[in-house]
C-alpha cells in the first residue's frame, strides 16, 4: 500500500434517489455515501441482538487460521454453526471453542436457500433482521438481484476480486477499509475487467451488500446465483478469443507473434474508442 498512488474517493452526504441518479451513478466510479437511511439496524444490531434474532439457523462460514483469506490458495475451510454461535465467535478475539485454533478468523457470506439456484436475500434468510434494514431505493425494484449478509472477525481481509453487477456495501456496524483498483489497472492485477477491490475489517463488523442488474436482464447468466459470472457477451467474446489463439498456433512462431500483435492492436483500438466515447457522454 505504501508504494501505491492513492486517489481520494468522493463523499456524498444526505443522498436520496434523485441525488444518487443525478450526481453519483452517472459517473460510474466508487463513492462513499453518508447519512443514508438504513433503518433501525444502526442502533439495534449489537452482538446480543443479532444472536437473539438470528437464532439457531445454521450458516455456512469460512474459517481460517490466518486473517488474510486467499481464494486461490484456499487457506480456509467451510464449517457450519448456528447463527447465534457464529456471531458470538466472530466478535471474539480469542475463542474458548474453535475448529482450528483459538484465534481463528470467521467470515459469513450469506447464501440462498438453494445455493445453486437462488441468490442471497436477507428478507428470506433472515426475515426478522431484514425488518431492521432499509434497502436504499436507488434502483428499480425489478433490477434487484441480491442482498448479501456479510459478517467478519476483526482483522479479516478478503481476497481481491471484482463484481459484475453494480452494488452498494452498507456497513451497518464496525469499520472496514476498502481498497479499490481502477479497471485500467487490470493488466497489473492478474485479472481483467471492472473495479477490483479487497476489504479489511478494522473491527468486528456487519454489513449488507445489495446488488442490482444495471444491464438488461438477458445480459446475465440465469444460472448464476452469486451474480459473479461475466456478462454473457463477455463470456462469448473470451471464448472466441481462445479459439482465435488456438488457430494462431497453426502458424510458425514469427507469424504467430506478428498476427498476435495485430489482434492486440485491434482490441486496444476498439476498447479505447469505446472508453473515449463513454467519457464524452459523461459515463
Amino acid at each position: 500500500m505504501e508504494n501505491q498512488r492513492t486517489t481520494p474517493v468522493p463523499m456524498f452526504t444526505e443522498v436520496d434517489r434523485n441525488i444518487f441518479l443525478r450526481d453519483v451513478y452517472p459517473k460510474r466510479r466508487p463513492a462513499v455515501l453518508r447519512g443514508v437511511n438504513l433503518g433501525p439496524c444502526l442502533e439495534k444490531w449489537t452482538v446480543g441482538y443479532l444472536g437473539q434474532k438470528g437464532g439457531d439457523k445454521d450458516v455456512r462460514i469460512h474459517v481460517s487460521t490466518v486473517p488474510q483469506m486467499d481464494f486461490l490458495q484456499k487457506n480456509f475451510v467451510y464449517k457450519t454453526l448456528p447463527f447465534h454461535e457464529f456471531v458470538k465467535r466472530a466478535a471474539e478475539k480469542k475463542h474458548s471453542e474453535f475448529f482450528l485454533c483459538d484465534d481463528e478468523s470467521y467470515y459469513l457470506r450469506s447464501l440462498g436457500e438453494d445455493v445453486r439456484k437462488e441468490p442471497a436475500d436477507l428478507s428470506k434468510q433472515f426475515p426478522s433482521l431484514a425488518e431492521d434494514f432499509h434497502i436504499p431505493q436507488f434502483f428499480e425494484p425489478d433490477q434487484f438481484f441480491s442482498s448479501v449478509f456479510r459478517i467478519s472477525s476483526c482483522g479479516l481481509q478478503l481476497w481481491t476480486h471484482y463484481d459484475v453487477m453494480d452494488n452498494l456495501l452498507a456497513q451497518v456496524t464496525g469499520r472496514k477499509r476498502v481498497v479499490l483498483y481502477s479497471p485500467q489497472d487490470a493488466l497489473h492485477l492478474y485479472l481483467s475487467a471492472l473495479w477490483f477491490h479487497n476489504t479489511l475489517a478494522l473491527q468486528f463488523g456487519v454489513g449488507i451488500n445489495v446488488f442490482w442488474r444495471h444491464l438488461p436482464a438477458e445480459s446475465y447468466d440465469k444460472k448464476d446465483p452469486y451474480g459473479n459470472k461475466d456478462p454473457l457477451a463477455a463470456t462469448w467474446a473470451l471464448q472466441a478469443l481462445e479459439r482465435a489463439l488456438h488457430t494462431l498456433d497453426k502458424l510458425p512462431p514469427d507469424h504467430r507473434d506478428f498476427y498476435g500483435r495485430r489482434m492486440i492492436q485491434r482490441i486496444q483500438q476498439r476498447t479505447r474508442l469505446a472508453l473515449s466515447n463513454a467519457t464524452k457522454e459523461g459515463l
